[in-house]
């Protein structure tokens, strides 16, 4: 076999390998967009709640976000974003500022951020959980 014909052998199973990876990948980012769409934010009793910074993550990818939440008196005083890997979804960073207001987790997502803001809301309800 010539040279010529192992580099374009070579090629080709490059390209298919690459077409395979890429269809993989597609599919599963397809596939976690659409649990973030149904993803469930419940509501915690911050009665349960003692005084504390408790950290708490969520992620999907391509999105995740790292919070720390500090409750005193059961209610939340202030919410950190340590961490948010985002698309597009800065916007759904005024989130914690919008909980801490309402002292629920019962808040709008952000338009254009809803994944981010899913993630975000579900990393602040996972770090109140793991206090109770």
């Amino acid at each position: 076999m010539s040279r010529g014909k192992k580099v374009l052998i070579g090629l080709v199973v490059v390209v298919l390998v690459l077409v395979v990876a890429f269809r993989v990948v597609f599919s599963k980012l397809e596939s976690n967009l659409e649990e973030l769409n149904s993803l469930a934010i419940a509501d915690v009793d911050l009665n349960t709640i003692e005084d504390g910074t408790y950290e708490g993550s969520y992620g999907s990818f391509p999105v995740s976000a790292i919070v720390e939440v500090t409750v005193k008196n059961h209610e939340i005083t202030d919410i950190k974003l340590t961490d948010h890997s985002n698309g597009q979804g800065q916007p759904a960073e005024v989130l914690p500022e919008r909980v801490v207001e309402a002292q629920s987790l019962e808040v709008d997502v952000i338009s254009g951020a809803t994944y981010s803001s899913r993630v975000i809301l579900k990393a602040i309800e996972n770090s109140l959980n793991g206090a109770t």
